[in-house]
């Protein structure tokens, strides 16, 4: 039996692409479209696409799928396409990227923890001034979105001696860990130190990380004043609280991995604070070709009867 082709559609390094796929799906044909080649290629009848900010006629050219993946662990940029066919939408779920995303939440809590910002601009000025060291277990890090990734990053901070508390809108039990949910906020923000955002992109979690919120967190720690880390959506943040939070002392610092609009606008404040760190979205890359693994091994259980995983569920937006 022909198995059918698979569509990738990725605005991703074209190069990182190509050399993926040199040894991906090789019982199957590959329908590249960013490649000129496949452009114009009839596209009914395939079964599968990969997509991440697909062509806007994507699904009107490929009328016949069975199953959309996504290129990376957020899908709330697949959810919203014109035309998305009603078919099962699968996200990337990896050990890579939990683990590339854990190790970013890591290092930025340690960079505030050692209080790497205020040595850094001492550093620009060439004079030294002793700094408070607190440990790990003196401040509490609370992770909003407890899922595969905020546990995984709990385990290495926890490991690291860090108090660690998650919380979901949904409570979750999770061995070795307490958790709150919705109506647990108040509680949980009146404990953290250190805010960890990896929430995914809702109607109910857009701009939730307001003043408002802010003003909510922990001022019982070592350095009075919390801390916000976030690596989830950019939709999540509302840039100018954070700005303004900064400023006025109700937030000490934040690491930013997303934004609002991206690439960040060149007349954002946030490029010029020193209490803030950025990165360019970079805090979990997808690795290309853990993607193509992850998407065969899904469509290998697909065509032996097995169920799909890590599906998303449309009413909830993840």
């Amino acid at each position: 039996m022909t198995k059918s082709p698979i569509i990738i559609d990725l605005k991703f390094d074209q190069e990182q692409v190509a050399a993926a796929l040199k040894g991906a799906f090789a019982d199957r044909e590959v329908i590249n479209l960013l490649h000129p080649a496949s452009r114009k290629r009839d596209l009914s009848g395939v079964d599968y696409a990969v997509v991440w900010k697909p062509g806007a006629d994507l699904f009107s050219r490929a009328k016949d799928l069975k199953v959309v993946f996504s290129g990376g662990a957020g899908v709330d940029h697949v959810l919203t396409l014109p035309g998305l066919p009603d078919v099962p939408l699968v996200r990337f779920v990896d050990d890579t990227l939990t683990t590339r995303m854990s190790e970013w939440i890591v290092m930025q809590c340690l960079l505030h923890l050692r209080q790497h910002q205020a040595y850094e601009a001492q550093r620009q000025k060439r004079v030294w001034r002793e700094l408070a060291q607190p440990e790990a277990k003196e401040l509490t890090v609370g992770i909003m979105g407890f899922g595969v990734l905020g546990q995984d990053s709990a385990a290495k901070l926890k490991a690291m001696g860090f108090n660690v508390i998650g919380w979901s809108r949904s409570r979750k039990q999770v061995d070795g860990f307490e958790t709150f949910d919705a109506a647990g906020l108040d509680a949980f923000l009146a404990r953290t130190d250190i805010l960890v955002g990896l929430l995914p992109l809702t109607p109910e979690t857009k701009g939730i990380f307001n003043t408002g919120l802010f003003s909510r967190l922990s001022r019982k720690g070592p350095f009075g004043a919390p801390v916000f880390i976030n690596a989830g959506r950019g939709g999540s943040q509302v840039e100018a609280d954070i700005v303004a939070s900064l400023n006025d002392g109700t937030l000490r610092g934040a690491s930013l991995d997303v934004f609002e609009q991206e690439p960040l606008p060149l007349e954002s404040p946030l490029w010029s604070m020193d209490k803030v760190f950025i990165t360019p979205h970079a805090a979990a890359a997808s690795d290309v070709a853990a993607l193509f693994r992850h998407v065969a091994g899904q469509i290998e259980r697909l065509e032996s009867g097995k169920p799909l995983e890590h599906l998303v569920d449309r009413s909830a937006g993840y």
